[in-house]
């Protein structure tokens, strides 16, 4: 069992120190100072991991005997230069039938700097397209897991932390090990105990792992583990080395203390239908369809109709000062988010980097601020203080005060993706309301009702993703959902107007301008519903705007430009939020089952049954993504593919659970609501 409170701090990682050594043929090889041990073979790296992991683990084969509609997953102890992984790669497109998929879960505590990466990987140029893959979406040194698409059958998590932590964290079950990593006698760390038994209770029935190293601690942790080892040839000047199985995995019982979030088993997913066409559902259809799923969304207006059809929006988040699991989820959501960007634009049509500043306008959001840095110790390019001068610099305009830079950050064009993302290969968008939501013997049936008359449409499972309309399947009417209505104002700038080149946010934003547009904004009104555009909230957002940056403001006014709010065009929209501010991304609880087997929890909360949570079979949600959705429905639109499809999950457990609907319900049975 892992408790929520057992992660790692939230901070960057030490990069791997390394040595450049020549070999025998005057070619120079990475070599690790911290370890003072080699990362691949001097003799030959790639021929030593084709024997050692690929050959020893049978892949070749099982590859090309792969008819599930999950992917084949590989889980290794230690990235070092991706040589494996890359490797495990190739073999799998020599190899695997067309429609197969590859998952690869590696883990790595010091991570090597893009250019050392590169170095490295240069000396096999047959890899450079696939290493060029790997280097264009490689992530900040952060702990955490940073999800990769190499192609569009293989993925790669990274899995960045110590190994044994990382493992104890995943949320997936793997096939075939590469048990890699420095030598046991280099690194006893990492070949402890507590690394076999994580693998042991990560491992699906009959997985297979393989190792370089015969040293006496790793065999009889294997044994305990489960693992049953054979000694085989090794490579090169290496004698002998281990493979082996595990025929019974142990059960995984890190859910035992909170049962209801025991995840349902896998089940049919050919046709999955989506309700609700913004960024939430149009980034879970997308996400399906690329995993083979056929997808149909539906909607009534179309893709973008409602809080996601802003011309612009900013990528953006805001974290607590004191680490929690929200911020965790945030800020993995964002670095998520601009990953999956510039593998889906990276032409960037559909959105900027150009950074977000969040300043620091009264004392005490400076005294938070501060906080903040002190308990975060992230790189410098994922958020670092400035002062005013440079947030000045950074933004070309004149800014009072100093605050927070996300270079990563930036804003999007949420009309436009949604409508890219509708348009993914296998899902089809059907415009009609769905009326009724119907289990059925094998799936669901929904009631449509559309321009060209009422029909119904049966699929294996259904994501709700219809924001303030979640709630109103009585599936998914116990998780509670709030509206807050937002308005933007929108400002047609000369071409010679000033404007930042940088997202500005306090209490609310401005964005560098678009098509020759200025929008800033936004109000904040919960529990208001109507979307029509007010001339009084013009007028705050005018005022915020004032206040954030009078200067700006100033200058705008001294080059003739009417801010009267009776001037400015703009767009108001109802978004959904939870009570707790977090995004709902899981499987739909069947309330009255929790409420009946959880129902000890109302006296005493340290009375926890052993029941698994029951759920509405083959029903998922994903909603409540609030003003910051661009940050987290891209990443639980992932969360949720990777669940229907039996894939690894691209977030911690905890934070897996902290998203999970049914909290809500587990919170008011105990507060005895």
């Amino acid at each position: 069992m892992i408790a929520h409170d057992a992660l790692p701090p939230l901070a960057g990682l030490e990069l791997a120190r390394l040595d450049w050594r020549q070999d025998d043929s005057g070619e120079s090889a990475p070599h690790s100072a911290a370890f003072d041990d080699v990362y691949f073979s001097r003799h030959d790296g790639r021929a030593e991991t084709e024997h050692v992991f690929l050959a020893a683990n049978r892949l070749p084969e099982r590859f090309g005997a792969w008819r599930e509609a999950r992917p084949f997953v590989v889980g290794e102890t230690g990235f070092g230069t991706g040589l494996n992984m890359l490797c495990a790669w190739a073999c799998f497109d020599a190899h695997a039938p067309p429609d197969a998929r590859l998952h690869l879960v590696s883990t790595e505590k010091y991570p090597l700097a893009r250019e050392d990466l590169a170095r490295a990987l240069a000396t096999w140029p047959d890899l450079g397209g696939r290493a060029a893959a790997l280097l264009a979406q490689w992530p900040e040194p952060v702990a955490g897991v940073h999800r990769l698409w190499l192609d569009d059958r293989v993925t790669l998590d990274l899995h960045f932390g110590d190994t044994v932590e990382r493992l104890r964290l995943l949320d997936g079950r793997v096939d075939a090990w590469f048990l890699d990593g420095f030598a046991p006698a280099k690194n006893p760390e990492m070949w402890r105990p507590e690394l076999f038994t994580a693998m042991a209770e990560r491992s699906r029935p009959g997985a297979t792992f393989a190792t370089f190293t015969c040293a006496g601690v790793v065999k009889r942790s294997l044994r305990a583990a489960g693992f049953v080892w054979r000694k085989v040839p090794g490579f090169g000047r290496k004698r002998e080395m281990l493979a082996g199985e595990i025929p019974a995995p142990p059960l995984d019982g890190r859910r035992t203390a909170t049962p209801w979030f025991t995840p349902p088993a896998p089940a049919a997913a050919e046709r999955v239908a989506v309700i609700g066409a913004g960024i939430a559902g149009t980034a879970t259809a997308a996400a399906l369809a690329r995993r083979g799923v056929t997808v149909t969304l539906i909607d009534r207006e179309g893709p973008g109709a409602g809080a996601s059809g802003n011309p612009q929006g900013a990528l953006y988040v805001k974290l607590a000062a004191e680490t929690n699991l929200q911020s965790r989820t945030y800020l993995a959501g964002l670095l998520h988010s601009r990953r999956w960007l510039e593998a889906l634009d990276p032409a960037r049509r559909l959105w900027s980097p150009c950074g977000v500043l969040q300043l620091a306008t009264t004392e005490r959001e400076a005294r938070r601020q501060a906080r903040f840095l002190a308990h975060h110790p992230l790189p410098a390019r994922v958020v670092r203080a400035v002062s005013a001068a440079e947030a000045s610099r950074l933004a070309e305009m004149a800014i009072e005060h100093g605050g927070l830079d996300y270079p990563l950050a930036g804003w999007v064009r949420p009309d436009a993706l949604c409508e890219r993302l509708a348009a993914t290969p296998g899902v089809t968008l059907v415009r009609a309301e769905v009326t009724e939501l119907i289990p059925g013997e094998a799936g669901w049936c929904l009631d449509l009702d559309a321009p060209a008359g009422r029909r119904r449409l049966e699929v294996d499972q259904v994501v709700i993703a219809a924001a303030t309309g979640s709630d109103r399947f009585p599936q998914a009417a116990a998780l509670p959902l709030q509206a807050v209505r937002g308005q933007v104002s929108r400002l047609r700038l000369p071409e010679d107007a000033p404007a930042p080149s940088r997202v500005v946010c306090a209490g609310g934003y401005v964005m560098p301008p678009l098509d020759g547009i200025l929008t800033f904004g936004a109000t904040f009104a919960p529990r208001e519903t109507d979307e029509a555009v007010l001339e009084a909230d013009h007028a705050a957002n005018l005022a915020e705007l004032a206040r954030t940056l009078p200067s700006y403001a100033e200058a705008l006014a001294g080059a003739g430009i009417d801010l009267a709010p009776e001037r400015l065009e703009g767009r108001a929209a109802v978004r959904a939020a939870s009570p707790d501010k977090s995004p709902y991304a899981g499987p739909v609880p069947d309330a009255e089952a929790w409420r009946t087997d959880y129902a000890p929890l109302a006296k005493d909360a340290t009375r926890v049954p052993d029941l698994p949570g029951r759920h509405c079979s083959g029903l998922w949600i994903n909603a409540a993504h609030g003003s910051r959705g661009l940050a987290s429905a891209p990443l639980c639109a992932e969360v949720l593919a990777s669940r229907i499809c039996d894939e690894p999950l691209p977030l911690e457990v905890p934070l897996v659970d902290h998203l999970h609907p049914g909290r809500r319900l587990i919170r008011e049975l105990i507060r005895g609501q």
